[in-house]
């Protein structure tokens, strides 16, 4: 898989490796029973042995690969020099529910900023062996296991009717439930197809390869967005906050990514202004 990349830069080969090197590990726990660590703040937010263990590999190969680097990562926050201008952004396991109960939907995420500005963001579906991967400037690219490297597009559909919306919910959905549930309604009463599938990073994976029209989600954490903020955007997407201004991945705000044509509709329905 490796071999065949279309990408010439070596971080972005090496955040390649930690991805397959994390996904081995988390396809072997997801055969076992893993151990839930500790709970987080909100409704079920667990922690499991094998979020701990995958966070881990991935510091470890990173640091190895660019020495000197900072991080910031779902279960650790942020460690490393915090002087480098080099931040990697990883989501060690997104789904960490769905890959608790068995259920086969979740991922890896890395993305990596030079001086604020992500240059190239991966996520990794270690049970299909789908790898998505874009460096800013050079499109968003899709490896799938016996078919090599494609290039990536949005979907091009232009209505509301014509395409499948993604949707997700915060943990702490119960300290504001209108912005969850009323855009929820407001695409229900309209009939069109909805998913909610438990992995924020994935979503926006399968909106840069044209498999969801649409992605919407109340508050992200920077790890659950970076490498998917990137990709759609290099799948020649857009990656929004409501009112229209780029996407801020450390804002935890409502996030709507789409293509550009059916984006003025869906952010009216999603606002109720239509």
């Amino acid at each position: 898989m490796q071999s065949l990349s279309p990408f010439s830069s070596p971080l972005t080969q090496a955040a390649i490796e930690a991805s397959l090197g994390a996904g081995a590990l988390l396809a072997r726990g997801f055969e076992s029973d893993p151990a839930i660590s500790h709970i987080k703040e909100g409704i079920y937010n667990i922690v499991t042995e094998y979020d701990v263990k995958s966070e881990d590999f991935l510091i470890r190969f990173l640091s190895s690969a660019l020495p000197g680097s900072q991080f910031l990562s779902e279960e650790s926050g942020q460690v490393g020099a915090s002087t480098s201008p080099f931040l990697w952004i990883i989501d060690p396991l997104d789904g960490t529910v769905n890959f608790a109960h068995h259920i086969p939907f979740f991922c890896i995420s890395i993305a990596l900023q030079e001086k604020g500005v992500t240059v190239l963001g991966v996520i990794y579906h270690p049970l299909t062996e789908e790898l998505f991967v874009a460096e800013k400037g050079q499109g968003a690219f899709l490896s799938q296991k016996g078919k090599g490297w494609m290039p990536i597009r949005v979907s091009s559909s232009k209505g509301p009717g014509e395409g499948v919306f993604a949707i997700g919910f915060p943990y702490d959905i119960l300290s504001s439930p209108a912005a969850s549930i009323d855009p929820l309604i407001r695409l229900l009463e309209r009939g069109i197809p909805l998913r909610r599938l438990g992995a924020g990073a994935l979503d926006l994976a399968y909106v840069a390869s044209g498999r969801f029209d649409l992605f919407y989600e109340t508050s992200l954490s920077p790890w659950d967005v970076a490498a998917g903020k990137l990709l759609v955007e290099e799948a020649q997407g857009q990656v929004t906050h409501l009112d229209g201004t780029p996407f801020d991945i450390l804002s935890r705000q409502p996030l709507i990514a789409t293509n550009p044509r059916l984006y003025p509709q869906a952010v009216s329905i999603i606002q109720g202004t239509r």
